[in-house]
């Protein structure tokens, strides 16, 4: 079985090559891209298993590679590694598509964890192929093809959004407190102080029931998350 191999699209010299030096030791092959159009070119020719990718960059916003990056590869771990740590900052990243977040400065064992969960979910879903479709009212959504349709629309959903509703989906009503949600769509180390679960919550509304009846997203104060039809007034 071959290495991993990871691109760090990273600006600043010292930082890439420590996190490079640390990455080898522990048994990846790495390569770093200094601005973000270099970032952008490496992935279009090349593939990676997992890409750390710093938000200030040159040229290119780490925001736009991340966006771009997943419309290339979708199934490909990110990890945004940057000192913009704010929680809207964090946010914005997790809509254009990032899988984790890490502020500077950082532990390299923490983002060897957090790197080898991403890596462990993403060879997971490779082994299961089935045709079980999963159907709530005019929602339809496709395990093995991880397609979604409402009213015989198909709708887009990133690779996060995906796995959120599925899991919501497969609980038939049963509601989701928060922490359940993180640790079944994200993992146990995840940063929980960023909301991410809320804003993902919100993503799926836009997409799954703005333009639909009857509204299948729902709250219960306090206590968490749930999809079902539920009963006219």
């Amino acid at each position: 079985m071959g290495k991993t191999s990871v691109l760090v699209i990273e600006d600043e010299p010292k930082v890439a090559n420590s996190v490079k030096t640390w990455l080898q030791e522990n048994d990846f092959v790495v390569e770093i891209a200094p601005d973000g159009a270099v970032g952008q070119y490496l992935v279009q020719q090349n593939h990676y298993d997992l890409i750390l990718l710093d938000l200030n960059l040159p040229f290119v916003s780490g925001y736009e590679v991340c966006k771009h990056i997943r419309e290339l590869r979708p199934d490909c771990p990110i990890i945004l590694v940057t000192a913009l740590g704010s929680v809207e900052q964090k946010l914005m990243g997790f809509e254009a598509g990032a899988d984790d977040y890490l502020v500077k400065p950082f532990d390299f064992r923490e983002l060897l964890a957090r790197m080898r969960s991403l890596l462990k979910k993403a060879v997971t879903p490779v082994v299961e192929r089935s045709d079980e479709v999963l159907k709530m009212a005019d929602l339809e959504v496709n395990t093995a093809y991880k397609t979604v349709v409402r009213s015989g629309k198909t709708i887009d959903l990133t690779a996060k959004e995906y796995a959120l509703l599925e899991y919501l989906l497969r609980l038939n009503g049963r509601v989701a407190s928060r922490h359940e949600i993180v640790e079944a769509v994200w993992d146990v180390n995840f940063d929980t102080g960023t909301n991410v679960v809320e804003v993902y919550i919100n993503f799926l509304r836009k997409k799954i029931d703005r333009q639909f009846e009857p509204k299948l997203i729902h709250t219960k104060q306090g206590l968490g998350y749930f999809l079902n039809v539920l009963p006219t007034a």
